[in-house]
């Protein structure tokens, strides 16, 4: 065998070994628009603010792009779940059901809000959950829901929403992965009470290191979530009223809110280029035997944060770990053999009650009346990280570039098929 096909793992050569093609967040664009904010302070002697008209602006225009009436630009993912639900008001030593395959910052605002996280399970093969996991985690307790929409692919918010309206629960979607993604033709984030989207460094659309917009229906809704983002301010409540809640200051601003509305006017085509090269994959890659992408949801039109791909350990003669190594070896960019360091309930924090001190709050509370030693087993999600691996995707990759991963995915493939 020719070291061309040889396993580049067993001394072959590798696929690819040039770099693939970096993902600058800061382009001309922005630098240009920096300056110019720059000269104009400097011009007057101002500085940048919060809620201008840079941000002001942003907020309508990242609005209308999802199309909902009203959006709120905040610091970052984990102070946006914290907003939303402060926003709420909901009752502490309630329970709220959260995706338990999320970043921390996804959960940890829930007991920060004296509120009680319970983790839902993922629907069978994905990293989302589904309506019937969550309907497993309801109690009489329950008083809002939290769903991550994992990788740029869609919960099935119609069945979360079907079942939050029968119990009278507000949702709060968590968008941070799914920017542009869509359930029938309807964005991500439109469904629930709030939802979060991120414009942070190294998402689909960023506006800086860090970054949020808050999103919702209700003119009302739109003014709390303004309120829980700025110490209580008495925003749009009658003259002569003070600070109506106590908050955070937890605002965005005008720098950020600039380069995000440069960043904004890229997101459809980025999306759009992402798609054709999924697209471009699935299409050369549909008669592999041990690995195939991921497919959609029906009626679904996911962002693609990640390549998510599903791994048939029966028709491969090597385990999941050792497939990986081959992957990595003929130049597979960014792998990860699983979504582990997204499961907060696993990790010291929850297991140790670590929020309050050493007091084991808001679990410890007298005032909590469910089960504080609830355990919270979940099957499929341990399933689905044996199942799945995932590796990156970038919008600036060119037609070589998509030709490159799939010599590598057909190399490994006819390396390891059963019975080669």
């Amino acid at each position: 065998m020719s070291a061309a096909h040889r396993l580049a793992v067993k001394g072959g050569d590798p696929v690819r070994e040039a770099p693939w093609p970096s993902r600058p967040w800061l382009t001309a664009e922005e630098l240009a628009e920096f300056n110019g904010l720059a000269n104009a302070m400097l011009a007057t002697g101002e500085t940048f603010t919060y809620q201008g008209e840079q941000e002001e602006a942003y907020c309508r225009e990242f609005a209308a792009y999802t199309g909902v009436p009203y959006a709120d630009h905040v610091s970052s993912g984990t102070t946006a779940v914290w907003i939303a639900l402060r926003a709420l008001e909901l009752e502490p030593f309630t329970e709220v059901v959260v995706s338990c395959m999320t970043d921390p910052g996804g959960m940890m605002p829930i007991p920060l809000l004296n509120l009680i996280p319970v983790p839902a399970d993922v629907a069978p093969g994905r990293y989302n959950v589904g309506p019937e996991q969550v309907a497993e985690r309801l109690t009489p307790l329950t008083s809002a829901l939290v769903i991550s929409h994992i990788h740029g692919e869609p919960v099935d918010m119609p069945g979360i929403m079907k079942l939050a309206e029968e119990r009278g629960l507000p949702v709060i979607e968590d968008c941070a992965q799914a920017h542009g993604a869509t359930i029938n033709g309807r964005m991500v984030g439109t469904f629930g009470t709030y939802g979060a989207v991120s414009t942070m460094y190294g998402k689909h659309h960023a506006s800086g290191p860090q970054g949020w917009m808050i999103i919702c229906q209700g003119e009302e809704l739109y003014w709390q979530a303004r309120r829980a983002a700025d110490r209580g301010k008495p925003f749009n409540l009658p003259p002569g009223s003070t600070n109506c809640m106590a908050s955070l200051n937890l605002n965005g601003n005008d720098l950020s809110a600039a380069f995000g509305r440069i960043a904004l006017r890229r997101l459809p085509s980025l999306l759009a280029r992402r798609r054709e090269i999924v697209a471009q994959l699935r299409e050369q890659t549909c008669d592999l035997t041990t690995v195939s992408l991921l497919p959609p949801p029906a009626g679904t039109e996911c962002s693609h944060w990640f390549l998510d791909f599903r791994f048939f350990a029966e028709r491969c003669s090597c385990p999941k770990d050792e497939f990986l190594e081959a992957l990595a070896a003929e130049g597979m960019p960014g792998l990860a053999p699983n979504y582990g360091g997204a499961m907060p309930h696993l990790m010291d924090w929850f297991r140790e009650r670590r929020v309050f001190g050493r007091s084991g709050y808001p679990w410890a509370s007298p005032d909590y009346h469910g089960d504080r030693n609830r355990d919270y087993p979940c099957p499929n999600m341990l399933a689905t990280n044996d199942l799945l691996f995932f590796t990156t995707i970038s919008e600036l990759w060119q037609d070589e570039d998509v030709a490159d991963l799939v010599a590598i995915l057909r190399k490994v493939d006819a390396a390891f098929q059963v019975g080669r």
